[in-house]
């Protein structure tokens, strides 16, 4: 009986050490480590406009199988809504905490294609980035840069590229996009800002074609 009554007391102070010590700092259920990922998780919703769109509401067929009908009206006002709705187009939208609301809309149809500026070393010729399907990105007369990714994050635009001659590392730019248009593509960092004008197709002899004289092979 003695044997018996000083395992009890070691068990029941036992008990009383993990109570305590459990009252004092306790796991999150199903935390396995990655809860900082989960706060910073990019918040950006992806999916396609759908034909229930109208002026101030964006209709988004998500990803996911979701339909979000999103007011949009703030977003306009604060120039957030970037490259225009078109029922099909696909999106990506920073929606509120309650997804009743777009803080951020971005047309991903219309981000894509050729982007050029003048040479901005002697202004001879056209020099830019294309900008394709499937986050893939291609320098436009620039042999000393070479593009390898692209994508959206945050509603900032991510582009990793390789410069000739560098330390042959993968260079990460993030960029605001500050204006979005059927001709025009304007992103920036704290050090520089580049304005875009999309790339014309040209006949066999170099010659600009009129959108309006343009054939659908010019845009494949």
């Amino acid at each position: 009986m003695k044997k018996f009554g000083v395992i009890a007391i070691v068990a029941c102070a036992a008990l009383m050490v993990m109570g305590s010590c459990g009252s004092g700092s306790q796991q999150v259920p199903f935390d396995n480590g990655d809860s900082a990922e989960v706060v910073n998780a990019d918040p950006t919703v992806y999916g396609v406009c759908g034909d229930a769109t109208a002026m101030n509401t964006l209709q988004l067929v998500t990803d996911m199988g979701d339909t979000l009908m999103l007011d949009i009206s703030t977003a306009q006002e604060n120039g957030k809504v970037l490259g225009g709705l078109e029922v099909g187009d696909r999106m990506a939208v920073i929606p509120n905490a309650d997804r009743t609301a777009a803080e951020m809309v971005i047309n991903q149809a219309s981000l894509l294609g050729n982007w050029v500026m003048p040479n901005p070393i002697d202004g001879s010729d056209e020099v830019g980035i294309s900008i394709k399907e499937g986050g893939i990105a291609e320098g436009i007369q620039q042999s000393n840069i070479t593009y390898k990714t692209w994508r959206l994050s945050r509603g900032k635009m991510e582009i990793v590229l390789v410069r000739e001659g560098g330390s042959e590392d993968d260079e990460v730019y993030l960029y605001d996009i500050v204006k979005l248009g059927p001709d025009s593509l304007v992103f920036k960092d704290a050090e520089e800002t580049l304005e875009y004008s999309r790339q014309k197709p040209k006949d066999d002899y170099g010659v600009d074609i009129k959108l309006d004289d343009a054939q659908s092979e010019f845009f494949m």
